[in-house]
């Protein structure tokens, strides 16, 4: 089975698990099951040696009850449609969660962008945005950055998306440079998001946030963020990891130095006084708090009973199997799952799509008090529904997410 299908099984489940516990109409889970729209694209461009590139790009657009579609546009060799189809589907259960007025969208190229050129990368994100224009716009879908695409893939976006109306619109894409439109605090906000959830939880069980043990899987933009505000919190970061390898520190790290070290050599592995790990280690290793921020699939039911956190925190998409929940529920560890943990990012762009519209800008305090607030409320609004329950927490913000969704699409009713 292709990474892509199993990804839509995993969602098609989890969905199937809430409207079991939420006793759904059948129809409105069949309704679910199903985006509303999936574009495919055959996109033509002239590469750098005068050749034509010939790539596969889509847009799945999964339910707009709650509001406008928003999700991220990735680059990546292994996109499918089965994946980007996942992915929208889980971004219309992250919106509802953190109660923003969105439903779920997302978007890919299938291609390798590291190696691409930037002129080659330039021209594929302006065609690919006049194909899906259509189905595009600040009240029809907004799209934000993903893997491989960043702030300057958004300006090419809005630059077309303008073009092709006749003035500047900045709110038909979120994720833009702050030149142009772009939120203070975006880049961080996932990373907030996460530390935050990681604070909540903390507190349920009784544990000292302050001095709590740290271990993050993955250095990326999330993963560097989280350590470096989860430190400035007063935790301790033990361990960090990246696709090369780890580095385990029993005494604590500084974020920035092992930031600046990745930066000059590629990878946070042989930092000074540190014990070099695996990715495997890191998971297993002895902490208060593990934050996987790295790749899907980490924590399986091969190494779920080797986990020894108290928290686990989901800063990336499904890095935790289905199985692997249920042997962590079991051994008492409070798990957080993705569609709340990192829903800070998709907080943040409805920010910035807010302050586009009304064309203001907010000062960081602003935007960080607001995602404060936001983050905080969902967190209660699941461990609420998890208590009521008896069930974990990924089963709760599911149940959140899609009744919420459901509420939706019974008020409106159908048309015609």
């Amino acid at each position: 089975m292709e990474e892509g299908e199993a990804a839509l099984n995993v969602a098609l489940e989890q969905l199937k698990i809430a409207a079991e516990k939420l006793n759904l109409d059948p129809g409105i889970h069949e309704m679910l099951k199903h985006p509303k729209r999936s574009l495919i694209v055959s996109l033509t461009i002239k590469m750098d040696n005068g050749e034509l590139g010939n790539f596969i790009g889509c847009r799945v657009q999964h339910n707009d009850a709650r509001g406008p579609f928003k999700g991220g546009i990735r680059y990546h060799p292994n996109v499918t449609l089965d994946e980007v189809t996942a992915l929208a589907m889980w971004m219309t259960w992250k919106c509802a969660v953190v109660d923003i007025p969105y439903g779920g969208a997302k978007g890919g190229i299938c291609c390798n962008p590291k190696e691409m050129s930037t002129g080659e990368l330039e021209r594929l994100t302006r065609r690919y945005t006049s194909l899906i224009l259509d189905i595009i716009g600040p009240h029809r879908d907004v799209p934000a950055p993903d893997i491989y695409t960043d702030a300057q893939t958004m300006a090419w976006i809005m630059d077309t998306y303008s073009q092709f109306k006749g003035y500047s619109v900045p709110e038909c894409v979120t994720g833009k440079p702050l030149s142009i439109g772009g939120s203070e605090g975006r880049e961080e906000a996932t990373s907030l998001g996460v530390v935050i959830c990681a604070r909540e939880a903390a507190k349920h069980i009784g544990l000292k946030f302050k001095g709590a043990a740290v271990a993050i899987q993955g250095y990326g933009t999330v993963g560097w963020n989280a350590a470096k505000i989860a430190r400035d919190m007063g935790c301790k970061i033990v361990a960090v990891s990246d696709s090369a390898g780890g580095i385990y520190c029993p005494d604590g790290l500084n974020p920035v130095d092992i930031y600046e070290h990745k930066s000059k050599t590629g990878s946070v592995v042989n930092y000074k006084g540190c014990k070099n790990i695996t990715n495997e280690d890191l998971l297993t290793t002895g902490c208060d708090i593990l934050i996987p921020a790295a790749l899907e699939n980490q924590i399986t039911k091969a190494n779920a009973d080797k986990i020894r956190a108290r928290i686990v925190v989901e800063g990336a998409n499904g890095p935790i199997s289905l199985e692997a929940d249920k042997i962590l529920y079991e051994k008492g560890i409070l798990l957080i799952p993705d569609v709340l943990a990192n829903s800070g990012g998709v907080t943040a762009s409805y920010f910035e799509w807010v302050q586009n519209l009304t064309r203001e800008h907010w000062m960081l305090q602003e935007v960080n008090r607001r995602l404060e607030n936001k983050m905080g409320k969902a967190f209660s609004a699941v461990q609420k529904i998890a208590k009521q329950e008896e069930s974990d927490m990924r089963t709760a913000a599911l149940m959140l997410g899609v009744g919420r969704v459901s509420e939706a699409i019974k008020t409106l009713g159908l048309w015609p």
